[in-house]
């Protein structure tokens, strides 16, 4: 099985292929696009600014790629987000992928949302034998507000979409692969999934 992660530099892509070979699987990180799109699994994380980020995606071609895979694809914290249409964070135009609006949190708790919290509501089989309020990893300013696409729900200080689900393209706001055996639960699903 091929499994590939979109390195494009704005993802913690190690921390990534390190959980996957702890699970016994090998990915490559690459932001090659006929890599992608020969790929079974495609795994696509981000970290920190939605308009740099999208910059890059633009800029290797994947803007087009992205949207357009057919297989499994699992986007991770920034990934999920840029997977919506827009971002409030520098008005960003992202891949259109789920028609949701991501949102800057403002909430009386302290942003960026760092640390552990409890996914509810789970539906989907990427959450085969996780376990109902499981803790899992979370750094981040912005949000996914729920929708029809809901998988998994969070509440700091408002409920979101702690994870989303739309075909063939699955999305987690939280970290899997630093979030313990149930993120790692996550992961094995999301490689077993048809």
């Amino acid at each position: 099985m091929k499994i590939v992660i979109i390195d494009y530099g704005a993802g913690n892509v190690k921390s990534v292929q390190f959980a996957l070979e702890r699970l016994g699987y090998e990915a490559i990180c690459t932001n090659n696009p006929e890599e992608i799109i020969a790929a079974d699994k495609v795994i696509f994380p981000g970290v920190g600014e939605a308009q740099s980020a999208m910059n890059e995606i633009v800029k290797f071609g994947l803007d087009t790629v992205i949207p357009n895979l057919k297989q499994p694809v699992l986007g991770i914290c920034l990934g999920m987000q840029l997977m919506c249409d827009y971002s409030e964070e520098n008005h960003t135009e992202c891949l259109g992928i789920f028609p949701v609006k991501v949102k800057k949190f403002e909430v009386e708790y302290k942003v960026p949302h760092i640390g552990w919290n409890q996914i509810t509501g789970l539906k989907s089989d990427l959450f085969n034998k996780v376990t109902e309020n499981s803790y899992m990893y979370y750094v981040h300013s912005y949000y996914v507000p729920e929708s029809e696409y809901t998988i998994a729900s969070t509440d700091y200080g408002i409920v979101y979409a702690g994870a989303i689900k739309k075909d063939n393209f699955y999305a987690c706001q939280f970290h899997p692969e630093k979030s313990g055996d149930m993120g790692e639960q996550i992961l094995k699903n999301f490689i077993n999934i048809v």
